[in-house]
């Protein structure tokens, strides 16, 4: 199990952090795939329905069979017993909507990456008590990246990655980057319903390659 700061480690140096959910496994397979080939290493698959886990438990099979380097995590993580249940099939870290003190304190103490979603300098500043090191800053569209840069200096030891809201646009990275996040979290945007649907994997390839593009761009 990697640490808390290996994963920071390793979603900050990508600087982005792609994350989907599909109901259907080999769909969910395939961008995992795909994403792989774009050269991302760093993926969030989100608990979103009622063949989540199982087919996370498929992609965390693939992940060790084909890319052992992928650094695989789960997201919309809303209590202790989720929590536990990823963990179990493999789950290299969480991320969350909003912040639960149960699953902040299961992870802390086991130095196991969580990654609340917070909204107000109050669930900022809870998070950052109770010991979390990162912070999904959600809804990042109802926010921005004004939010951002007014709450930075206030906080200057947490890691902020937006979620929501982000685009793959050069203009919109470099505006949260410009605020201080250290990361972009994208969903809808990078890897849509309409590809996903279509099975264009090599859309949902090259997407990913042109945002990690702009990404070394903007950080230039």
């Amino acid at each position: 199990m990697k640490t808390t700061q290996q994963i920071i480690d390793a979603i900050t140096g990508q600087g982005m952090l792609p994350l989907y959910f599909h109901p259907d496994a080999t769909t969910s397979i395939e961008i995992l795939r795909a994403l792989h080939r774009a050269g991302v290493r760093s993926i969030e698959y989100t608990n979103r329905g009622a063949t989540a886990l199982s087919n996370f438990e498929q992609l965390i099979a693939i992940r060790n069979a084909e890319m052992p380097e992928v650094i695989l995590g789960v997201g919309t993580i809303k209590n202790l017993q989720q929590a536990k249940a990823y963990l179990s099939v493999g789950a290299d870290f969480l991320v969350s909507p909003g912040y639960d003190a149960e699953v902040a304190a299961y992870c802390v103490e086991r130095d196991i990456f969580f990654g609340p979603g917070c909204m107000s300098p109050t669930e900022i500043m809870t998070a950052e008590n109770a010991g979390i090191k990162f912070v999904k800053l959600f809804p990042g569209n109802m926010l921005g990246p004004e939010y951002m840069s007014s709450i930075r200096d206030i906080f200057p030891l947490m890691v902020f990655m937006p979620t929501g809201g982000v685009d793959t646009t050069a203009e919109s990275i470099t505006a949260w980057y410009s605020s201080g996040v250290k990361a972009v979290g994208m969903g809808s945007k990078l890897v849509s319903k309409s590809l996903m649907e279509a099975h264009d994997y090599a859309g949902i390839e090259a997407i990913a390659k042109k945002v990690l593009n702009i990404i070394a761009e903007v950080r230039k």
